[in-house]
């Protein structure tokens, strides 16, 4: 990454809590409660981009468009103290990127990332990486953007509990704290209003993250703004019963990310021997531990479901019942709500991972509710062009919805 000289400050909680009076987060973001720290405490913060306005430009170049870019940005690693799957305490890590516009007062983006399987492949480690591309441009326009790299990726603890609602909830609007305590820092303040976009995975996250902005109070300070997910998975039972059928691209590599996670967090099954297929059952679940590229795992194991699994597994996931049947059900219903904010979709028909018609049932979903959406199709792109194509109109978005003042 093209870069201006790095700097360094990891703050320990101590600091945090004493020495360092400019690093406390305000009264309203993450603290203390009983000696123990709350969600979205500050642990670290390393400064990893120092970029000028053509700085950014030049990591777009080729790959986004940069016709938006105003500003240089300033981008840090951000450790932060957050719950898991099942509530306990843990810590995640996310990057915060800050314009250099010299505003005290910024909007925020939370930006929600895709399916991830090798632990720094994340935005807040992997300069390369699609996630990272779309936070320097997001702050290059003026805002605050925060990129949790969610629980278990990055440098934050565990596993990565794969589409669980709770630990997707928490590590966003956590970092969100965080983000806010890194600004209080620089003398500046994160405006109310959040605007919440997403890929892949992170298209229903974004929809989880908003509804528990608006609806469940999830943060006392932060307010919904607007939201923008893209090419997500929303009908999951659906999605998942396709990789079954080997109907969509890399079937078997998404189906076993999600049974391995899902089974650490719900018990799916008693050995991998009940859902793999030998000799794949003997080193599946180590493959997805977080340590292993998609490039190493893909030369490990079948791209398709029916050489991986067995078939009596197979058709438990395609008719899905008991634990799984409910689990599914909950991640099949993220747009089953109604946004009091404005709402657009993104997907493109090209894609061949994430079939078009989850962005029309997520429409439809949000229709039945009574909530005003749009639905935009990028055009004839795969997977992954279709974020690169989206991030531009998703800034337009977010300028058309911003409110002109207030914070």
């Amino acid at each position: 990454m093209t870069s201006r000289r790095m700097k360094v400050r990891v703050l320990t909680g101590a600091a945090l809590l004493g020495s360092v009076p400019a690093l406390v987060a305000p009264a309203s973001a993450a603290g203390t409660h009983g000696g123990q720290a709350q969600g979205g405490a500050v642990v670290s913060v390393e400064q990893v981009a120092d970029l000028t306005e053509q700085d950014v430009v030049g990591e777009l170049k080729g790959k986004i468009d940069s016709s938006q870019v105003r500003y240089g940005v300033t981008a840090h690693r951000v450790t932060y103290r957050t719950t898991d799957s099942a509530g306990a305490p843990t810590t995640a890590s996310q990057l915060v990127v800050l314009p250099k516009n010299g505003a005290r007062h910024l909007t925020t983006v939370s930006w929600l990332h895709g399916t991830t399987v090798y632990r720094k492949d994340v935005a807040s480690e992997n300069p390369k990486s699609n996630d990272r591309l779309a936070a320097l441009l997001f702050a290059s326009t003026g805002r605050a953007v925060s990129a949790p790299d969610y629980v278990g990726l990055g440098s934050g603890e565990g596993f990565h509990p794969y589409g669980d609602p709770r630990a997707t909830v928490a590590a966003s609007v956590d970092g969100l704290r965080a983000a806010r305590t890194v600004a209080h820092r620089d003398g500046r303040e994160l405006k109310r209003k959040v605007q919440v976009s997403g890929f892949s995975q992170g298209g229903p996250a974004t929809m989880l993250v908003g509804r528990a902005l608006q609806q469940e109070g999830a943060d006392h300070y932060f307010r919904l703004g607007a939201l923008a997910p893209v090419s997500g998975p929303f009908d999951l039972s659906a999605f998942e019963a396709a990789a079954a059928n080997d109907k969509i691209v890399k079937s078997g590599l998404y189906l076993a990310y999600f049974i391995t996670a899902w089974n650490k967090m719900y018990g799916l099954y008693t050995s991998p021997g009940d859902v793999f297929r030998s000799p794949y059952d003997s080193k599946v679940e180590t493959l997805f531990d977080g340590h292993h590229t998609t490039a190493q795992i893909a030369g490990e194991l079948p791209a398709a479901s029916k050489d991986l699994f067995t078939e009596d597994f197979l058709n438990k996931v395609r008719k899905p019942a008991g634990v799984l049947k409910d689990r599914l059900r909950l991640m099949d219903n993220t747009c089953d709500w109604r946004p009091d904010v404005p709402v657009e979709i993104f997907h493109g028909r090209g894609d061949k991972d994430v079939d078009f018609s989850h962005a029309e049932y997520c429409a439809d979903q949000l229709a039945g509710n009574g909530a005003a959406r749009r639905l935009t199709d990028v055009g004839d792109y795969d997977h992954n062009g279709s974020v690169r194509q989206a991030l531009p109109r998703i800034v337009r978005f977010f300028d058309e919805s911003a409110k002109p003042t207030g914070l």
